[in-house]
């Protein structure tokens, strides 16, 4: 941890950027697998879901700005490679031999609502820390996430 005046304790700041680093980890690879989707749709509804799928990794991108500068701020280094990203992400492997349509979204559909379980559990970790920022941006991510997911979920045909 580098120095300085934030007053969180080093404990908390410590504990808090590695629930960061954690979750920029798959936030990266979200954003791949998001990326992997958007690239390879095929189908009838490929022009709306290829747009759908980027502006989700524009906003996937977002939130691993969020996750690295709050890990920044609390004076720990943001540890985003794609090494990390692979080593620590919680997420299921995006399968590669899809092309649909319907295949890409309930790929995504997976990631993006295992992604928003761990994110909203981190909230309360975060909390029990004393960060009450941390959970706030977690807040932000996970609300966010949920909207994504609900794009997403919105081109299943309704049962």
């Amino acid at each position: 941890m580098m120095n300085t005046h934030n007053t969180l304790s080093q404990n908390a700041r410590s504990k808090s950027s590695a629930l960061l680093n954690r979750h920029l980890a798959a936030a990266i690879d979200l954003h791949a697998q998001v990326k992997q989707a958007h690239w390879n749709v095929r189908g009838g509804h490929f022009i709306g879901l290829h747009e759908l799928f980027d502006g989700i990794a524009s906003s996937v991108e977002d939130w691993s700005d969020l996750l690295a500068e709050r890990a920044g701020a609390l004076g720990s280094a943001a540890e985003g490679t794609i090494q990390m990203a692979a080593e620590r992400s919680h997420l299921p492997p995006y399968p590669l031999n899809i092309a649909p349509g319907k295949a890409h979204v309930a790929a995504l559909s997976a990631a993006l609502a295992a992604f928003g379980g761990e994110t909203r559990s981190a909230i309360d970790e975060s909390a029990t820390l004393g960060d009450p920022v941390t959970s706030d941006i977690l807040t932000e991510i996970t609300r966010a996430a949920d909207q994504a997911l609900w794009k997403l979920e919105s081109h299943n045909e309704p049962a």
